[in-house]
C-alpha cells in the first residue's frame, strides 16, 4: 500500500528543493473530508486519492497535479465545494478537480447520455488544462487496477470504457506505459478466458526463449562495440492485449506470432540510431516493407524511434526498436516528459501540433449534440494508428490507417468532400474506397453535380469525413420528411373537408404545442418521420371548434395517443408513439437489461436495437425514439452465443447439458472444426434477460476443454 512519505520521497528525487506544503496541506484536508468512508475493497477510501497521487509522481508533475490527485473526487463524493477548494488550494488546483469531477448530481436521459456528457465535460476541462486528463488518467488507473471488486456487469462497462476512450487518451499523451497497463487491465476483465490463457502460454514460451534473448541481446551488444557504439540493449514480451490484438488481426495463433519479443537499443544521440540500424542490419537481413523512421517523422504523441524487423539468428522474426535515452523516456511518459508547468510556463507554440487531435475533439464536443455520434467520433479520434500522406503541394495530413481518398478531401474542406467525384494517387486514378498509403501524394477531383453517397460511411475512416457526410444526409431527408408530412397533413385534410393552409396557420402553433413540439414546422417533420399519425392532427383540429368539455376530453384522449408511454408485447415501453408494431433488431439480438434505443422504420413501426449496435451508427437521429425495457412474464428472448473448445468426444453434448441446466431453450446449433482441432459451437439461445444468459454462460465456461465462451451480435 502507498503511503503519503513515498509520494513526496518521489517529489524529491526529481525536484530535490520542492515546496510541498501545499500537497501536504492537500493530503490533511482529504484525509479529514473522506474519513469514515471505505472502498469496495473494504480499505479505507484514503488509499485511493493517495494512490492516484503517486502515479502522478511517477509521471513527475508539479505540486498542482498532485494536490488535485488528492482532491480529485472531494466535491464528488463529500461535502466540500468547488469554491472551498479554491480558496484553500487556489484557482489553478480547483480547475483541475472540477475538470475531474463528474456530472454526477445531474440527471439524464439513458447512460450512454450521461458517458457522453461526462466526456464533453472533461474534454472542455483538458482543452483548458491539460493536467485534467493526466489526473483522470492516474484515478482511472488506480481503480482499473482495483476492478476486481466491482460486480462483474460494472466491471464490464468500465473495462470497456477503458479500452475505448482511456487507454487511446494515454496513447494520444504518448504515455505508453499507462496505456500499456490499462489495455492489458482492460483486456483482463474483458476477455477473461483469453486472458488466462495468453498469460499461461506467454509465460511458457518466455520460459523457453530466455537463452534465445540472451544470445541476441549479446550478439547485438557485442557488434555496437566493435563500431564503438555504447548502448543499452533489452529484450522484453510485447504486452499482452498487443499480442491478442495481432493473433485476432492476423486470424494466427500464438505459435504463428514471431516477434513476440521485442528488442529494443538506446543510445546516445539521433546519429548513433542511424549508424546501430546499419550495423544491425548488417548483422540480419531486413523484412521488406517493416522498416519506420518515426525519427525523421516523429508521431503527433511525440513518439520518436526506429522500427525495423530482421530475420534473426534462427531464421525467425524479431521487431527491432532504435531510439535515444531521452526518446526512450518520451515513449514511456509522454508529455510529461516534457512538463513544463514546474516553471509556470505554458506549452510552446512549437508544441502545440502535439494537440491537433484535441482541437477536433473540441470541434465534435460542440458540433455533435447526439451522444452515440459524439462518442463514435471521439473514438475514432483517438484511433493510434496513423498514415502520413502528402497534397499536391507537400503538405503532410495525417490519417489513421484505411483512411480514403474521401477522408483527405473532408480534411481539405467540407465543400471539397461534398462535390468529391474522383481522385489520383501518385498521379494515377484510384477508386473512392482505395486506402491510403504512407508517402502517397493525393489530389482530389470535384464536381458540383456530385453529392454525398450514404454507401461512402462504409468505408470513410475519420469522424470529420463521417459526420459532414451523415449531417448533409440527415439535411436532405429533413427536407424530404417535411415535405412528406406536410402532403400526408394535406391528403388528411381535404379527406375531412379542411382547408390546411388556413387552419395550419391559425391553429397550427396551439396544436404543435399540444403534441409537445416547438412549432408547426417540427410537428409536420414528425408526421414524415412517422412519429405522429395525421389524423391525430385532423381530429385535433376538429375538436379545437367544439365546446370546451369536449375539446378537453379529446385533449386528453390524443395526448395519450401520440404521446403516451406505450407497451408493446415484447415487454418494451415507447415514449411518444402511439401503438405500432415492434421488431428486435436481428443484427444485435437486444434482451432485457441492455441498453437499448427504437429506430422508426417506415411500414414497419419501430426496430430495438442495443445503443451499441454496430448498425445504430448510420441511422438518422431524426428517427430514434426513447425506449425501456419493461418485460412481460414468462416472455423470452433469442440471444446467440460461441463456444469455443477442444475438439472432444461428447463436448456438444456437454455444452447443450449445460445450457438446458440453466432452463434456456437452444432454437439453433452449427458446429464447426478449426485447422488446428478446436470445436467451434455457434448457438441461437432463449433467454429471460442478461442475467439469466449470464448464468448459462459461466455453467458452460466451467466444463473442462473449454477455451471461449461469448455473446455473439450479428
Amino acid at each position: 500500500m502507498i503511503r503519503f512519505n513515498d509520494i513526496l520521497d518521489k517529489i524529491y528525487s526529481y525536484f530535490p528543493d520542492a515546496d510541498t506544503s501545499l500537497v501536504e496541506k492537500a493530503y490533511v484536508y482529504s484525509a479529514k473530508v473522506h474519513a469514515g468512508q471505505k472502498r469496495l475493497s473494504g480499505a479505507p477510501y484514503l488509499t485511493h486519492p493517495v494512490a492516484v497521487a503517486y502515479i502522478l509522481a511517477e509521471l513527475r508533475l508539479d505540486n498542482a497535479s498532485i494536490a488535485a490527485g488528492l482532491l480529485h473526487d472531494t466535491v464528488e463524493d463529500t461535502l466540500a465545494t468547488i469554491e472551498e477548494v479554491e480558496e484553500i488550494f487556489g484557482k489553478d488546483v480547483a480547475q483541475i478537480v472540477d475538470g475531474v469531477t463528474k456530472l454526477s448530481k445531474i440527471q439524464f436521459h439513458s447512460k450512454i447520455y450521461k458517458q457522453a456528457e461526462n466526456i464533453r465535460k472533461m474534454i472542455l476541462a483538458m482543452s483548458k488544462d491539460i493536467r485534467v486528463l493526466l489526473v483522470k488518467l492516474a484515478d482511472r488507473l488506480h481503480n482499473m487496477r482495483t476492478l476486481e471488486y466491482q460486480r462483474e456487469d460494472r466491471r464490464i462497462k468500465i473495462a470497456r470504457e477503458t479500452m475505448d476512450i482511456y487507454a487511446p487518451l494515454a496513447g494520444r499523451l504518448g504515455i505508453d506505459k499507462i496505456k500499456v497497463e490499462l489495455e492489458d487491465l482492460a483486456f483482463r476483465y474483458l476477455y477473461p478466458q483469453e486472458y488466462q490463457d495468453l498469460c499461461k502460454k506467454v509465460e511458457d514460451r518466455l520460459g523457453e526463449r530466455k537463452a534465445y534473448v540472451e544470445e541476441v541481446k549479446g550478439l547485438i551488444a557485442k557488434k555496437m562495440a566493435e563500431f564503438g557504439i555504447s548502448c543499452n540493449v533489452t529484450g522484453r514480451p510485447k504486452h499482452l492485449y498487443g499480442i491478442f490484438r495481432k493473433m485476432h488481426s492476423r486470424d494466427v495463433s500464438l505459435d504463428q506470432i514471431y516477434d513476440l519479443i521485442a528488442f529494443r537499443i538506446l543510445v546516445k544521440t539521433p546519429k548513433e540510431c542511424y549508424e546501430a540500424l546499419g550495423i544491425v542490419h548488417s548483422l540480419w537481413k531486413q523484412v521488406p516493407g517493416r522498416f519506420k523512421d518515426y525519427i525523421s517523422l516523429p508521431k503527433t504523441n511525440m513518439y520518436q524511434s526506429l522500427h525495423t524487423t530482421v530475420i534473426g539468428p534462427y531464421g525467425e522474426r524479431m521487431e527491432i526498436q532504435i531510439r535515444t535515452e531521452e526518446m526512450d523516456k518520451v515513449a514511456n511518459e509522454g508529455i510529461a516528459a516534457h512538463w513544463l508547468y514546474k516553471e509556470g510556463k505554458i506549452i510552446t507554440r512549437e508544441q502545440a501540433h502535439q494537440f491537433d487531435w484535441l482541437h477536433q475533439l473540441m470541434e465534435w464536443q460542440r458540433e455533435l449534440e447526439d451522444p452515440r455520434e459524439f462518442l463514435e467520433s471521439v473514438k475514432m479520434d483517438l484511433f493510434p494508428d496513423e498514415v502520413y500522406v502528402f497534397t499536391p503541394r507537400g503538405e503532410v495530413k495525417e490519417f489513421p490507417r484505411g483512411a480514403t481518398p474521401i477522408d483527405f478531401a473532408y480534411a481539405i474542406h467540407s465543400d471539397v468532400g461534398h462535390h468529391c467525384s474522383g481522385a489520383r494517387i501518385n498521379g494515377q486514378m484510384v477508386p473512392l474506397k482505395q486506402e491510403l498509403k504512407n508517402g502517397d501524394v493525393v489530389e482530389i477531383i470535384t464536381s458540383e453535380q456530385h453529392v454525398p453517397s450514404r454507401d461512402w460511411l462504409k468505408f470513410v475512416k475519420t469522424s470529420r469525413a463521417r459526420a459532414r457526410i451523415r449531417q448533409w444526409i440527415r439535411t436532405r431527408e429533413r427536407e424530404k420528411s417535411l415535405v412528406l408530412g406536410k402532403e400526408l397533413c394535406i391528403r388528411e385534410f381535404k379527406r375531412h373537408r379542411l382547408n390546411f393552409n388556413e387552419l395550419m396557420k391559425t391553429k397550427g402553433p396551439e396544436i404543435a404545442r399540444i403534441f409537445s413540439f416547438k412549432t408547426p414546422k417540427d410537428m409536420l417533420l414528425a408526421v414524415g418521420y412517422g412519429k405522429i399519425s395525421p389524423s391525430h392532427i385532423v381530429r385535433k383540429m376538429i375538436r379545437l371548434e367544439q365546446p370546451e368539455g369536449a375539446e378537453s376530453s379529446e385533449k386528453t384522449e390524443i395526448k395519450a395517443q401520440s404521446h403516451g408511454d406505450v407497451k408493446g408485447e415484447k415487454g418494451i415501453l415507447i415514449h411518444g408513439l402511439g401503438d405500432v408494431m415492434i421488431h428486435l433488431g436481428r443484427c444485435c439480438s437486444p434482451i432485457p437489461d441492455d441498453e437499448v434505443i427504437g429506430y422508426i422504420t417506415k411500414g414497419r413501426g419501430v426496430t430495438i436495437h442495443r445503443e451499441d449496435c454496430i448498425n445504430v451508427r448510420n441511422l438518422d437521429p431524426e428517427r430514434q425514439v426513447e425506449v425501456t425495457w419493461d418485460p412481460v412474464e414468462g416472455a423470452t428472448y433469442p440471444v446467440k452465443i460461441r463456444v469455443i473448445s477442444a475438439d472432444q468426444k461428447g463436448m456438444l453434448a456437454a455444452v447443450s447439458n449445460a445450457i438446458s441446466a440453466e432452463e434456456a431453450n437452444i432454437l439453433k446449433a452449427r458446429v464447426s472444426i478449426t485447422p488446428d482441432y478446436n470445436a467451434i459451437f455457434n448457438f441461437t439461445i432463449e433467454v429471460k434477460d442478461r442475467k439469466h444468459l449470464s448464468k448459462v454462460l459461466s455453467n458452460v465456461r466451467r466444463i473442462e476443454g473449454i477455451i471461449h465462451v461469448s455473446r455473439l451480435f450479428s
